[in-house]
């Protein structure tokens, strides 16, 4: 029995609490993104039905169709004293998460939002700005209430509409590396709180100590901070840096114990190889957890001083340190709420263009809505095709439902690999700027048809 790990089973056995390994077809050919996910609730029970006859599920990281005796069947538990000595050992200690799948359900057109988005990123850079640039200055009132107004304000858009703020964030700023830092992995932060259906409240907290996870670098050296080759001891003085922060804002009355704490354990990994504390599994608290996976995502595809991995790239490295440094089921769920391709990312299809991921689909993540720029030799198009990747797949299989078309006759447009920002010199905010300005110009259209016709 040690040896049993992967099942195969019918889908009409699944339950809540299993752990999906396998498929009976492409990944890529379902709304899942990842290799490996647990069941949380019967909307995903619902959706593997569609798209699946049979799937394997692992019997170790999740449960059996009949009563197993789990503990029979894994290997034996790592110590706590073994996950000291081994950082790639595999964390199982954990209380998985509860996602909240329609919490937030109305969503507003992105040419409505990306104007209130722009003016509150500037908003919010200049808060966080001004904290950091009067952080050691002694006397000083440091405007805290401002960075708070903006955190949760930043919160009410990104609520409203995630493609307008994550496209703000794709933007590159010319202000220091840790203004845009902090920004970047609040916005992510945000929609991985939305994803799984944090409150409001909590939402907050979250942004609040994710913009501000960073103040205690105030008191570092530029020179430890833009070396990213440390010795130990230079290690161990930059990671001082959140005992820093942790000082800093304690003597600062309007910033709530809980914001605090997010900054404390956003460092911290759960096998206890991370810092100050060395925390492991659930010592941690889940925003700390959330802001230790939105950090890395954003170092580890807008690293300081080096080139940009591409979303899929940074992603893969996330989903290898799954289970050990980061919780398992938050990790997978960050990836489901982000996309293999967030807004903003430059991808070639399957048709050998190139173009931008200008939306998201909700529903399916592998299918958003792309403008395309280059034609499969690589030239560019005399005027940008908006390609919805959803609806054109619809599309194509309703005809072969209907017998207006053979299978094989299709050519079904997927993304075959995302690519690193600046290839082709192809410029994205030019690209956005025009595809919001033609999407308002298509809304007021309508307004005025509906108005006067």
């Amino acid at each position: 029995m040690a040896g049993v790990k992967q099942l195969k089973i019918d889908v009409n056995e699944l339950t809540i609490g299993m752990f999906v390994s396998g498929l009976d077809r492409p990944w890529t050919q379902t709304p899942f993104p990842l290799q490996g996910f647990y069941i949380r609730d019967r909307e995903e029970i619902k959706e593997l039905r569609i798209h699946c006859n049979h799937v394997y599920i692992d019997v170790v990281k999740g449960s059996g169709p009949v009563k197993t005796d789990l503990k029979k069947l894994a290997k034996a538990p790592v110590s706590k004293k073994n996950v000291r000595a081994d950082s790639r050992a595999r964390v199982t200690d954990v209380t998985p998460i509860r996602v909240r799948r329609d919490v937030y359900t109305d969503v507003a057109p992105i040419e409505k939002e990306i104007g209130q988005a722009k003016a509150l990123h500037q908003q919010v850079y200049r808060a966080v700005g001004t904290v950091l640039s009067q952080i050691n200055v002694d006397g000083q009132h440091v405007p805290i209430k401002e960075t708070k107004r903006a955190a949760s304000a930043m919160v009410d858009s990104v609520v409203r509409n995630p493609d307008a703020f994550t496209w703000l964030s794709k933007v590159k700023e010319k202000d220091e590396y840790t203004y845009s830092h902090a920004v970047r992995s609040a916005v992510w932060a945000i929609l991985f709180g939305r994803h799984i259906g944090l409150p409001k409240p909590e939402l907050d907290v979250l942004a609040m100590g994710v913009l501000l996870k960073d103040i205690g670098k105030t008191r570092l050296s530029r020179r430890l901070l833009e070396n990213t080759k440390r010795s130990p001891d230079d290690q161990s003085s930059y990671e001082k840096f959140v005992e820093y922060g942790v000082e800093i804002l304690k003597e600062l009355p309007e910033v709530k114990p809980r914001v605090i704490s997010v900054i404390k354990t956003h460092c911290e990994r759960v096998n206890g190889s991370g810092f100050p504390a060395h925390l492991r599994a659930d010592k941690i608290p889940l925003l700390g957890k959330i802001a230790g996976i939105v950090t890395y995502y954003d170092e580890t595809t807008n690293p300081r001083n080096a080139n940009p991995l591409s979303p899929s790239k940074a992603v893969s490295m996330l989903y290898d340190v799954r289970g050990i440094e980061f919780q398992e089921d938050l990790v997978v769920e960050f990836i489901r709420a982000i996309g293999l391709y967030p807004t903003g990312t430059l991808v070639e299809l399957s048709t050998g263009e190139v173009g931008v991921v200008v939306e998201q689909n909700f529903e399916r993540r592998l299918k958003p809505k792309v403008v395309v720029v280059l034609d499969a030799t690589k030239e560019e198009l005399r005027a940008p095709v908006l390609i919805d990747l959803a609806e054109d797949d619809k599309a194509k299989r309703a005809k072969i439902d209907s017998g207006k078309a053979v299978a094989g006759e299709l050519e079904f447009i997927e993304i075959a690999q995302d690519l690193k920002p600046g290839t082709y010199n192809i410029d994205i905010t030019d690209i956005r700027d025009d595809y919001i300005d033609r999407k308002s110009a298509k809304g007021l259209l309508a307004r005025l048809k509906n108005k006067f016709l």
